[in-house]
């Protein structure tokens, strides 16, 4: 947030972006009990792509409208999510052994829903504003996919950060979200942050809620919409 003496408190489109990487960092190094970190440079990018090996989409709705795309490389991806069931109790030799799996894509899924969860949180307390954003959809990745908001975006701003994983594997944000500005107008108190902790203990004992991957017709039919 930026301020002077004279001016009020505004939170633009790097505060939002911090925001939501910080809630990604946290969420994760709960979920793989390995530190996730974000470098502390920016990319300003002309157009959001989904690329190999595996990534997810969330569009996002209500008090501003936006798009995040987040990328793995396979190795990144297999990390994280046999640390996140290794944590859960699941022995090693039982969990699949290639990114393209359909239990990958689930767990990843599951993961991202409660990175994308713990940011509208953030957003409702810290911004006294209400977004909604769609179930992330795992997909499994050979070429490079543009993906763009028609919707209620007229002038949009598009940054890229990367991000590393305990083993120092590399995955990558991107977030595309129209111009604008949150001023604040007086103070308000905000309410207490959601412990990540809890985030994934809600998580872990609620399998029912835990997306599934998106099945190979549904992947077909998502590719098509998508120009693919």
């Amino acid at each position: 947030m930026s301020s002077t003496p004279d001016t009020p408190v505004v939170f633009g489109t790097e505060d939002l972006l911090r925001s939501l990487c910080d809630s990604v960092a946290k969420v994760l190094t709960v979920a793989t009990q390995s530190e996730i970190r974000y470098s502390g440079m920016v990319q300003r990018i002309t157009k959001t792509c989904l690329k190999p090996d595996i990534g997810c989409f969330v569009l996002f709705d209500g008090g501003f409208s936006g798009l995040v795309v987040i990328n793995f490389s396979a190795a990144a991806a297999m990390e994280l999510y046999e640390k996140y069931m290794v944590g859960m109790g699941m022995a090693k030799g039982e969990l699949a052994v290639s990114h393209t799996a359909d239990d990958v894509g689930n767990v990843m899924g599951e993961l991202m829903n409660q990175c994308v969860g713990a940011f509208t949180g953030k957003v409702g307390r810290e911004l006294q504003t209400h977004i909604t954003q769609n179930q992330p959809k795992m997909l499994v990745l050979n070429k490079q996919v543009i993906v763009s908001v028609d919707t209620n975006i007229d002038n949009p701003e598009m940054r890229r950060v990367t991000f590393y994983t305990g083993q120092h594997n590399i995955f990558y944000l991107e977030l595309a979200v129209d111009h604008t500005e949150f001023i604040k107008l007086k103070d308000f108190e905000v309410q207490e942050i959601v412990d990540p902790d809890a985030l994934m203990e809600q998580a872990r004992g609620s399998s029912a809620n835990v997306p599934a991957a998106a099945a190979p017709d549904e992947q077909d039919e998502l590719l098509k919409s998508l120009g693919m």
